[in-house]
């Protein structure tokens, strides 16, 4: 593989793009040295191998360490898989099916619909704001604020010093999902890990004893099978924590990365503030697809896959990048270009198979719900200085969004 691929470049993070263009011509499964994975960069093969059952995203459920060709983590690493593999996202049939079952029962589809009118009196109150002041830095006032809100209240988290808690929580387990995280970012992630286990073990024993309409006491209430078949304290905590890194990683990430294309789009932004009940909809897809929040989604080969001739062996780990597979011309026209009015948009933001998204529909309202609202209370809304990025690649999001009224 040629150079193309460089995560830990400042001009890489900045504009991934054409480097996928080069990757998707050179082949559909490429080994990457640095992280010993194999990149897939087209959209049909990323899309079928989120799919596919010989991979997942743990392999502990078949294989020990030892038998997988793996070292186990290091020991001091210990609390934050703990708290990680005991999440929805990591988990693998039968443990997956069983806590996503009973997570579904909590999270249905009308609790998410009922969050409607929280999601628009949030997003409301934080724009007025934003507005009355000018302006200012637009992912620190609106875009992180508005999901942690969302998330907060859903578990029941008082306002105030605990929920100032969260999101610093959020950004030091998450570091660990980038590509080779160093020691120093493992060691921020245990402690958070630790921190946060301990508050939301205090919530739930407080929610057992006085249950309330929050999220928690749904968690505590919910029935697999027979009255004995429930979320055992880990996985509830496991839970809440997947809920917020992966409920609002993403809203954040598509709010700031979303008007920063906008920006660059004048006529795409002219057209969305001329008729924004119309386009909102198809726009965020679009948005969501142009500039991916999550670039590359990690699985263990758990059986010997062949993708195009090449032998990809059990005990391999494949990156799916999704960022390129959302702009790959087989699949989407011309995909180098904003086009807010696009309705085939199959892009793979959210995922696929069983690990499908949970909170997508929720991110959706709340995207809605912040776009519409900028839209509506600043229309005149307008660039102070270009940002520049964090230097995450897989979590890709900028630093700061400063933007005028």
């Amino acid at each position: 593989m040629d150079a193309a691929f460089d995560p830990w470049s400042p001009a890489f993070v900045a504009d991934p793009y054409p480097s996928y263009d080069a990757l998707r011509a050179e082949g559909r499964a490429l080994w990457f040295e640095p992280t010993r994975q194999w990149l897939i960069p087209r959209h049909a093969d990323v899309s079928a191998l989120l799919r596919d059952r010989r991979l997942g995203r743990t392999y502990l459920h078949r294989f020990s360490h030892e038998e997988f060709g793996r070292t186990a983590p290091p020991a001091a690493h210990e609390p934050f898989h703990t708290l990680n593999d005991n999440g929805l996202l990591d988990l693998e049939a039968p443990h997956h099916t069983r806590i996503r079952r009973l997570v579904s029962k909590a999270f249905t589809a009308r609790t998410v619909l009922n969050l409607t009118p929280t999601v628009q009196r949030l997003a409301a109150a934080l724009v007025d704001d934003f507005v009355k002041n000018g302006g200012g830095d637009l992912l620190a006032a609106v875009a992180e604020p508005l999901p942690v809100a969302v998330i907060a209240e859903m578990l029941g988290i008082p306002e105030g010093a605990d929920r100032d808690l969260l999101r610093p929580w959020s950004a030091d387990i998450c570091g660990m999902y980038e590509l080779n995280p160093s020691e120093e970012t493992a060691a921020r992630a245990v402690r958070a890990s630790l921190e946060f286990s301990a508050y939301l073990r205090e919530l739930i024993a407080a929610r057992r004893k006085d249950p309330t309409g929050d999220l928690i006491s749904a968690l505590i209430a919910a029935r697999y099978i027979d009255e004995a078949d429930r979320l055992s304290e880990q996985e509830m905590i496991s839970t809440c924590v997947l809920l917020l890194n992966a409920g609002h990683e993403a809203t954040v990430n598509t709010t700031a990365n979303g008007w920063w294309t906008l920006f660059r789009h004048p006529g795409q932004l002219a057209r969305l503030r001329a008729e924004p009940r119309q386009l909102l909809s198809t726009a965020v897809e679009e948005l969501m697809r142009y500039d991916t929040p999550l670039q590359l989604f990690e699985r263990w080969v758990l059986e010997d896959i062949e993708l195009d001739g090449v032998r990809i062996p059990r005990g391999s780990e494949v990156a799916l990048l999704f960022g390129s597979a959302n702009h790959d011309p087989a699949v989407f026209d011309a995909p180098a270009t904003l086009d807010l009015t696009r309705t085939a948009n199959p892009h793979v933001t959210f995922g696929a198979g069983i690990h499908y998204c949970l909170g997508a529909p929720l991110a959706r309202i709340e995207l809605a719900a912040s776009f519409g609202e900028l839209l509506h209370r600043a229309p005149e809304l307008r660039l102070v200085s270009e940002p520049e990025w964090k230097p995450g690649f897989v979590i890709r999001g900028l630093e700061e969004l400063r933007v005028e009224v």
